[in-house]
Formats: C-alpha cells, sequence, structure tokens
C-alpha cells in the first residue's frame, strides 16, 4: 500500500478541491499518494484558523503536501517567502503547480529535504507532522529541521491528541526546545517550539 511520506509510482490522476484559508477562496490540484488528497484535513484546518500567518519573513512548510500551508501563507502575506519541503515528489510537484496557478509561484519554493541548503534559518515552521511514521522517525524529523529556526523564531505545530499531542510537547521541551500548548481544538493541540539555550539538534 502506498502511504503520503513515500513516492508513488502510479499514474497521476488529479483532482480539484475548494477551500478557504486566512479568508481566501483556493482551488488546489491533488491527487492519489499525496497525504489528504480529497480534502483539506482537520488538523491543518485547525492550524490555519488558530495561528495568524505572519507579515514578513521567511517561513518553512514542513511536509507540505499539495501545499495548502505554504500557498495559504503566501496568498495572505505578500510580504513572506516560504521553503516548502516534502520527502514526496509528487507533492512537491503539485506545490509548484498550484503555487504558480495562484500566483504566487515567486514566495514558494517547494523542494525536496536536500534541496534545502543546512545553513538556511527560518523566522517560523509550520507543520502538521507525519505522526505516523513512528515516533523514532518523527523525532529524528523534528530534530533535523527546528536548529533552522532562527534564535527568537518559533515553530507551529499541530498534532492529534489522541497521536501523542501531550507528549510530543514534553519530549521536545526536554531536549531543550521549549513548548507550549497554545490551542485544543476538535481533538488536535497546537503547539509552539521555541529555541532553548540547550536546544538539541
Amino acid at each position: 500500500m502506498s502511504h503520503y511520506f513515500t513516492n508513488d509510482d502510479a499514474p497521476l490522476v488529479t483532482r480539484t478541491i475548494h477551500t478557504r484559508i486566512f479568508g481566501n477562496e483556493l482551488e488546489f490540484t491533488t491527487a492519489a499518494g499525496v497525504f489528504s488528497n480529497t480534502r483539506l484535513d482537520l488538523g491543518t484546518s485547525v492550524l490555519l484558523r488558530t495561528v495568524e500567518p505572519p507579515e514578513a519573513g521567511h517561513v518553512l512548510d514542513l511536509g507540505c503536501g499539495y501545499g495548502p500551508i505554504a500557498i495559504g501563507l503566501a496568498v495572505a502575506s505578500p510580504g513572506i517567502t516560504v521553503d516548502a519541503v516534502d520527502v514526496n515528489e509528487r507533492a512537491v510537484e503539485l506545490t509548484r503547480r498550484n503555487a504558480e496557478a495562484l500566483g504566487v509561484a515567486a514566495q514558494v519554493n517547494a523542494v525536496v529535504p536536500d534541496e534545502v541548503a543546512p545553513g538556511v534559518r527560518y523566522d517560523e515552521i509550520w507543520s502538521n507532522p507525519p505522526i505516523r511514521i513512528g515516533k523514532d522517525a518523527l523525532h529524528e524529523l523534528l530534530l533535523r529541521w527546528l536548529p533552522h529556526l532562527k534564535k527568537d523564531g518559533v515553530a507551529h505545530l499541530v498534532v492529534s491528541k489522541n497521536l501523542g499531542g501531550d507528549s510530543l510537547a514534553s519530549w521536545l521541551t526536554g531536549k531543550g526546545w521549549p513548548t507550549s500548548k497554545v490551542a485544543s481544538a476538535k481533538g488536535f493541540r497546537i503547539l509552539d517550539v521555541r529555541r532553548g539555550d540547550r536546544a538539541q539538534s
């Protein structure tokens, strides 16, 4: 069975979905083999309704899927640039297509992880992280990308309470990334993560 966090070699069959993000009506092209390809998933929806988009800065969308977070942010805030990162090459291609179609291709850089320069730093990280890859792999993923935050940067994560949102917050804090639960809705936690004095990478 194909998973959204791997690459799907099946033929590309696209569909169109419509959703409202930060007050803007947006149309996205999606396809099988990409996370939540029939609708905007509930966790991402909770994140986008809870956290206000920054007016400026450099943002990372970690696990971008077909691009709703990255593109939603770019449309809402012309002053930001977004690196939209996903291991799924189909997701990266769809994000590029959607950014072009919605007029924000100059702001959204959709890439696979190894195309991100080691020294790049972000004002904010936004993510609905792939919990189902397993705890160890999730921890490795977060400890790879959180060090890309600027000193005063913040990561906004949405995690299902039933899939370990509270325990993840405790684990991150213990690793030197102070994490606070800033909201809870529809079974999801919104976590804000910042760089501590003893952040471990």
